[in-house]
Formats: C-alpha cells, sequence, structure tokens
C-alpha cells in the first residue's frame, strides 16, 4: 500500500521544525529514521497531514560527553551505539543491547529518538534508557523541559510528548559509583525481532561486595518498560544466585503481563523472571571484577 497524502517539510535546524510543529501540532508526524513511521504510514495505520523530516537537522545528531554524562542527539544512530567509544566507556548497557536492535540495516537508519518516541514495549532502547536513570530534553516554541525516562513512557505507543514538542537530547549520567556492573538480556523468535520478553539492569557494590545502587527494566511483557520496584531490597545487602532470582519472580508478578499470537501472558511473565534473575548477575558479576 501506498501512504495517504502528506505535505513534506524539510527543516535544516532545530527552530524551523518547532516553528512548523507549532503551526501543525498533532496533525504532524516527526520523521526521523522512519524504520517505524514510514511502514505504518504505508499500512495507514497513521495518517498525517503533515511530515516533518528532522535528517537534515545536523544539531540532533551529536555526541558528546560532559563531566561524566553523555549526551545524545535525537538523531544519533542506533548503529552508532555499537560503534563510539565514548557511549561504550560511559554506557556500556547501551553498546551490549544495540546489537539486539532489528538488523545492521535498520540500526544504519533507525535513531536513539525515533525508538523512543515510538515507545514500542518490545523495544530495548527505552528499557535501557529507564535502568540508566537517564533524562530526556524536550523543545517547543513554549520552552523546554526536562523529564525523567521512567516519566516519559505512559503506556502502549504512548509518552509524555505533547503535540508541538520534540525529543531533542538524551542524557545519560555516568555509572554509579564505586564498582559498576551491568546485564541485559531478552528472548525473541528469531534474530532481530521484538523481544517476546528482556531485562536491563544496572547495579553498583561497594568494596565488602555490598549492593549500593541496583536498577532493574522489564520489557515486552507489559503495555511498557517496567522498573522494578523489588530491587529496593537488594541495597544494603550482599547479592547471592538465589537472592537475585528471588528478585526476578517478584519483579515479574510485579506486571500486568499481555498476550498475543506469539506468547501467552504467563510465558512472558515465567520467562521474564529468569531474564531479570540472568541480567542481575550479570551486573553483580562485572561489579565483582569492577
Amino acid at each position: 500500500m501506498r501512504p495517504a497524502p502528506f505535505e513534506y517539510f524539510a527543516p535544516r535546524t532545530v527552530e524551523d521544525a518547532l516553528d512548523l510543529l507549532a503551526r501543525h501540532g498533532g496533525d504532524a508526524k516527526l520523521l526521523a529514521g522512519g524504520q517505524s513511521l514510514v511502514p505504518m504510514m504505508n499500512m495507514r495505520l497513521v495518517r498525517p497531514a503533515v511530515v516533518v523530516d528532522l535528517n537534515r537537522v545536523a544539531a540532533l545528531g551529536d555526541v558528546r560527553e560532559e563531566a561524566g554524562r553523555l549526551r545524545l542527539g535525537a538523531l544519533v544512530r542506533q548503529h552508532a551505539l555499537e560503534l563510539d567509544g565514548r557511549i561504550a566507556a560511559t554506557a556500556p548497557l547501551l553498546a551490549e543491547a544495540a546489537p539486539l536492535i532489528g538488523h545492521l540495516q535498520t540500526r544504519a537508519r533507525g535513531t536513539v529518538g525515533g525508538s523512543l518516541v515510538h515507545a514500542d514495549p518490545a523495544a530495548e532502547l527505552p528499557a535501557c534508557m529507564i535502568a540508566l536513570d537517564a533524562v530526556f530534553h524536550l523543545r517547543s516554541r513554549r520552552g523546554q523541559r526536562a523529564c525523567a525516562a521512567r516519566d516519559f513512557f505512559r503506556g502502549l505507543l504512548a509518552t509524555a510528548l505533547a503535540p508541538d514538542e520534540l525529543l531533542a537530547e538524551i542524557e545519560v549520567p555516568g555509572a554509579p559509583v564505586p564498582r559498576p556492573g551491568h546485564g541485559f538480556a531478552e528472548v525473541a523468535r528469531r534474530h532481530g525481532d521484538f523481544a517476546l520478553a528482556g531485562a536491563c539492569a544496572v547495579l553498583a557494590l561497594d568494596a565488602a561486595g555490598v549492593c549500593r545502587h541496583a536498577r532493574l527494566v522489564i520489557f515486552g511483557v507489559g503495555d511498557g518498560p517496567h522498573l522494578a520496584r523489588a530491587t529496593a531490597g537488594l541495597v544494603g545487602e550482599r547479592p547471592s544466585a538465589a537472592r537475585l532470582a528471588e528478585v526476578g519472580r517478584a519483579t515479574a508478578g510485579e506486571i500486568d503481563a499481555r498476550g498475543d499470537l506469539h506468547a501467552t501472558a504467563e510465558y512472558r511473565r515465567r520467562v521474564a523472571a529468569g531474564l531479570a534473575a540472568r541480567a542481575l548477575g550479570s551486573a553483580a558479576a562485572r561489579a565483582e571484577v569492577a
């Protein structure tokens, strides 16, 4: 199928893009990598009256390091997460998750910001950003504001982004101290498919092996990425494999799981519990040798 007719704009500055959003609001869709929007338009699942192509806005493609924090422009390609040494050094979880996002061809075009704004519940990057406690910088003609990643995702394909706003930059803190570790695990039907269930974790131990920081996010199970509440009990403990498995099961139980033609809700919940324990275990093992 072909998309429904639409008006096309290709601004070269953020300011011009914001002007277009202010003028057209909810009638407009932003085109970044196009790996999700274009197929949805072709199938006429979405019918925007206006498409604003951001690919000529060079300022949105920067990767910077400032005071130990990573700053990613919304148009940074997903493939850059695999290649850029600054990203691997500051946020190794992103570098580990990136090869599991689609295929090389889609990562070469797909953008970090596009994936985040699309908010697919099975996507890797939203979960990773919540685990890393990232902050999203949103801009409109009305001004700019910061939104924590954990508050940005509002449900199935729904975010806190207003119709006249764009996601300009993602700010990722440096690794927690003193001894950080990260872990990532997912199950998909085939390599490159969206995950049936997945988990990512960030954990830090002190010199005595006691947990001082723990964040776990499960994705692909409910209507959006889920930040675990059960990890609060890990802080102040020396995490054992049995304890991490217990936290994984408790976290999976926190989620209102969904079923579809690919997997039942119960299957997703059981798999998520194991993946959560695996991600936490990888994070703890890395923290032990940090």
